[in-house]
């Protein structure tokens, strides 16, 4: 897949890191940025018409003031970048806010989160629910306060063989080729004609070669712990710059009562994480 347009998350209450390491991100892609900024307007609490009338709308008005005014020094900012970008501002409650940046998402090849953005859990979940699930656009989600690298030089790829893990191997092709190695990761496979194949990760390992992609087969044994725990570590142990990986395998509601690995990965993972479904 070729990076053309890069549509980047930023809170309203903290950006000024995460919009370096995206002007750096999209000028090594030679990519398009759509910047949105986005504010969750706050819930009025219980109370009388009247305070409902005065007080929250207030409220509303100063958050929606800021919000003006934060998108208007984002766009300063990348006035003086050179890059080709164009700004968009959401004001929304956090039941919308996945339907809004759906809808934005639907017009780019990628959303970016920084370290700042993916900090602010509502809006993180938010980012998730909409992009990640309501539209057909793929996320890396970026934890660490630095760049991510548009080139990794090591990549773990989680494989399971299902939908998911070969959309995001698709999606993720631009990071693949170019990397020095590929850890096509399975944890506690089990070899069957109609999943993993005899040899679990040979028919995967075999398409990217294809690809001209460098391929190293891993199969993990969990040893008793979570999946999520294992690829982290092995993402260590292999000093991945990245994380490729299919989200959740379940039905959305399973995974909220239950957590589930994409869930367990987003809150703990300390590599950039590159997730579709």
């Amino acid at each position: 897949m070729s990076i053309k347009t890069v549509m980047c998350v930023f809170s309203v209450e903290r950006w000024d890191q995460d919009i370096k390491q995206a002007i750096d991100f999209c000028e090594a892609q030679s990519a398009h940025m759509t910047a949105l900024v986005v504010c969750l307007g706050g819930v009025p609490a219980i109370a009388t018409y009247e305070a409902i009338s005065t007080a929250w709308l207030d409220e509303q008005r100063k958050e929606i003031e800021r919000l003006t005014e934060e998108t208007r020094a984002v766009q300063k900012l990348l006035e003086r970048s050179g890059l080709s970008f164009d700004v968009q501002e959401i004001y929304t409650e956090f039941a919308w806010a996945d339907e809004d940046i759906a809808q934005h998402a639907l017009y780019a090849d990628l959303v970016l989160v920084g370290a700042q953005a993916a900090g602010d859990e509502p809006l993180q979940r938010r980012i998730v629910d909409g992009a990640l699930f309501q539209s057909p656009t793929p996320i890396l989600i970026n934890p660490r306060m630095q760049t991510v690298s548009s080139s990794p030089k090591s990549i773990l790829l989680a494989w399971d063989s299902s939908d998911e893990a070969a959309r995001a191997t698709r999606q993720s092709m631009e990071f693949l080729k170019g990397c020095d190695a590929v850890h096509v990761t399975l944890v506690d496979p089990v070899a069957r004609s109609w999943e993993n194949g005899e040899e679990p990760g040979a028919d995967i390992a075999m398409f990217l070669t294809r690809h001209g992609v460098k391929v190293e087969v891993e199969r993990v044994a969990s040893g008793g712990r979570r999946i999520d725990e294992t690829l982290r570590q092995h993402a260590v142990d292999v000093a991945a710059d990245m994380v490729v990986m299919g989200a959740y395998n379940h039905p959305r509601i399973q995974q909220r009562l239950f957590g589930g690995v994409t869930r367990s990965m987003l809150k703990d993972s300390r590599v950039p994480l590159f997730l579709s479904r």
